[in-house]
């Protein structure tokens, strides 16, 4: 028996809970920016009056206006924003313990012993839809499907505040004839490679020859092959039952020994940012970092902090970093062959915590965060390469040609 999947995704977030303070927006098109102060900053999200005009998510203020000059700006409250993730979620939990968070503001359920209390998959997306929007004045799309991929593109397929369910019998006739890169998980680079051998639609990669797909692209040939074929099964986290990471770390090997505080620094910020992304992903702070050292002749060592206070900021993991090393190293003297920085002792990021007396500024903490935030969403955009520190462009040490490690 098919399982039944939902997958719950949130209208225009961000922009949606401000509207909830600012009434007076609703009919005007608004947009939710890191800095409406700044013309250089960029767009987090908007309404559907914006979207209307062209405006999308992570392009400039200047670009946004010039499309639309009525656009009106709003600074972002990510503190609303996860307060009312934890509400919608909780209201998902009403229907079913099989909750997986995607994002802030997106969630895969598993519904399919829900039927006998709450009725078919797809009244159960409409009487969520309809307690999200009666309950939080928030409204969300919904799709619905025999596995999460394409639970996934059934919530994008049609919005806002709509439920598309997608079927063994109707899928070929929904997703095939849709853009490759319309397929979850194939980005810019490999819709243009597939493009360049003639498969422009997800109907003409379902097509594909699975071992000529394999050869060209790797794993992520099969992958691409089983999603668009509607191949996924893998299953919704059970919320009593989600193995806790217990860390998360990012180690390079790099193309040459690291022999100056430079060549460190660079390294370190490149992890960090990484190590920091990874957190926020997971809605994780750390509130220890460990290092992991080996030199030219293999020889590894590993030393870790405890910090004062939790964080998922690439600028805070750094420093703690770069203190260890200071402390357990003799730089210059020992060329480092390999890094690895980790973030442990991790927590909910919206637990409360202790602050001390000696925590770094939580007003320039906080901006810390947004910035972060802001990054992710262009990566998540435009691709992991898409923005960076400008101290790690143009480097000899081989960052970006280094294999990476993951949680634990």
């Amino acid at each position: 028996m098919d399982r039944v999947i939902l997958h719950c995704d949130m209208n225009g977030f961000f922009a949606s809970v401000e509207l909830l303070d600012h009434p007076e927006l609703r009919n005007v098109p608004m947009a939710v920016c890191g800095s409406p102060d700044n013309r250089h900053g960029i767009i987090l999200a908007k309404n559907e009056l914006a979207k209307k005009a062209g405006v999308v998510t992570a392009e400039t203020l200047w670009q946004a206006r010039k499309k639309c000059p009525d656009l009106q700006f709003v600074r972002p409250h990510h503190e609303k924003y996860k307060k009312y993730s934890l509400m919608i979620n909780e209201i998902y939990y009403r229907y079913t313990d099989m909750v997986e968070p995607f994002s802030i503001d997106e969630s895969w359920l598993d519904v399919t012993a829900s039927r006998t209390l709450f009725g078919t998959g797809k009244e159960i997306a409409d009487n969520i839809r309809e307690t999200v929007k009666k309950e939080l004045g928030l409204t969300l799309s919904v799709g619905v499907s025999f596995n999460k991929i394409f639970a996934k593109m059934g919530s994008e397929y049609k919005k806002p505040d709509a439920t598309t369910e997608i079927t063994r019998d109707n899928f070929k006739d929904i997703l095939w004839p849709l853009p490759i890169n319309e397929l979850f998980f194939v980005g810019r680079a490999s819709a243009e490679k597939l493009r360049s051998f003639g498969i422009r639609t997800i109907g003409d990669l379902a097509v594909s020859d699975l071992e000529w797909l394999e050869k060209q692209f790797g794993k992520h040939g099969v992958m691409m092959y089983e999603y668009a074929n509607g191949l996924e099964n893998s299953p919704v986290a059970l919320a009593s039952e989600k193995q806790k990471i217990k860390s998360v770390g990012n180690g390079i090997t790099f193309k040459r020994n690291l022999t100056t505080e430079e060549d460190i620094r660079i390294a370190v910020m490149k992890l960090s940012d990484t190590v920091s992304g990874r957190l926020r992903k997971y809605q994780l702070k750390c509130a220890g970092v460990k290092v992991d050292i080996k030199d030219s002749n293999l020889k590894t060592i590993s030393r870790q902090s405890q910090l004062d206070f939790s964080t998922n900021t690439a600028e805070d993991i750094s420093a703690a970093a770069i203190e260890i090393i200071k402390r357990s190293w003799k730089v210059g003297e020992n060329p480092i062959r390999l890094i690895t920085i980790t973030g442990i002792n991790l927590h909910d990021e919206n637990e409360a915590q202790q602050l001390t007396l000696w925590n770094r500024n939580e007003e320039a903490r906080m901006d810390s965060e947004k910035l972060g935030r802001t990054m992710d969403t262009i990566r998540e955009k435009f691709g992991k390469n898409a923005i960076t520190f400008g101290s790690i462009i143009g480097n000899d040490i081989g960052i970006d040609l280094h294999e990476e490690t993951e949680e634990e």
